[in-house]
């Protein structure tokens, strides 16, 4: 599906819609596969939209990474903006509220839905937190790209950080497996990584190293698949560590989500959402 911008993120909605960020364009917008998208402009145009989410209140929250915002959006495209300095992850939490990531203020962040912010510092100085996810274990999770580390967070604020095994592996994309763990990609070191509650961290290293993974959800098969921006490629592993690869139309591929028709849909940079021809549940 072609857009007309430059896709960056995107999510399935409460309204089993598509959502998704047009990262240089300024925009969000919203599509039913098959049918046409809905483009939001928002304003000012200048924030640079990056990850989205759906809400613990049937919103769709996104971070406006240059702009310093974090965005609202009702299922009709209704807009609030709260101001947040360099937020880039979001995800829902376990306590009502959006737990977010500070990539360039070493902070983790929680807003409410009426817009209420606390921050949490990390220890870590120039860590640049990055994607964020709810846990099994009630906590949030998120990747240190430059601190080569994965980070558990409390809903109380106490804040543990795990050392990855391989120097240089710059995690970026994190989400909660099937299997009660932590899956992650390693865009420096080509790898997939999976931590458990207690911290073990397992790695597995892709077929082509070079391949710069940056996200990575858990599909409805019960396997994990991440985004290659390197390779351009879409990336499948099981919780036993079997990887395959599929090409992907177009270039830059950032954020990916399981769609309302079982697929795997795609933000392309490039101009498009591709979808996968095989559902996540194994059928074409």
């Amino acid at each position: 599906m072609l857009i007309d911008g430059s896709p960056y993120g995107v999510t399935t909605g409460p309204d089993d819609a598509l959502w998704f960020t047009l990262v240089h364009e300024g925009r969000i917008g919203r599509v039913t596969p098959g049918e046409a998208p809905a483009i939001f402009q928002l304003d000012p145009a200048d924030g640079g939209p990056t990850v989205i989410t759906t809400g613990v209140d049937g919103a769709l929250w996104f971070t406006e990474f240059t702009g310093g915002r974090i965005g609202r959006a009702t299922v009709d495209g209704t807009i609030t903006a709260f101001e947040a300095a360099s937020p880039y992850g979001i995800t829902s939490g376990p306590d009502g509220a959006m737990w977010f990531t500070q990539l360039q203020g070493d902070r983790i962040g929680r807003i409410t839905p009426d817009g209420e912010i606390t921050h949490y510092p990390l220890a870590a100085e120039g860590a640049m937190p990055s994607m964020i996810v709810a846990g099994p274990d009630g906590a949030l999770w998120f990747t240190l790209n430059q601190g080569n580390a994965i980070g558990r967070i409390t809903v109380d604020g106490k804040v543990t950080h795990y050392a990855l095994p391989t120097a240089d592996a710059a995690p970026v994309g994190i989400c909660a497996g099937p299997d009660e763990a932590l899956w992650f990609v390693e865009i420096g070191a080509g790898q997939v990584g999976r931590i458990d509650a207690s911290g073990a961290v397992t790695e597995f290293p892709l077929l082509d190293r070079a391949a710069r993974p940056h996200a990575i959800v858990t599909g409805r098969d019960g396997a994990l698949w991440f985004t290659q921006w390197g390779s351009g490629t879409l990336g499948r592993i099981t919780t036993e560590g079997l990887i395959e690869e599929f090409p992907l139309e177009g270039a830059e591929p950032h954020g990916l989500t399981a769609g309302p028709d079982g697929r795997i849909w795609v933000a392309m940079e490039s101009g498009a959402l591709v979808r996968h021809p095989v559902s996540s549940s194994g059928r074409v």
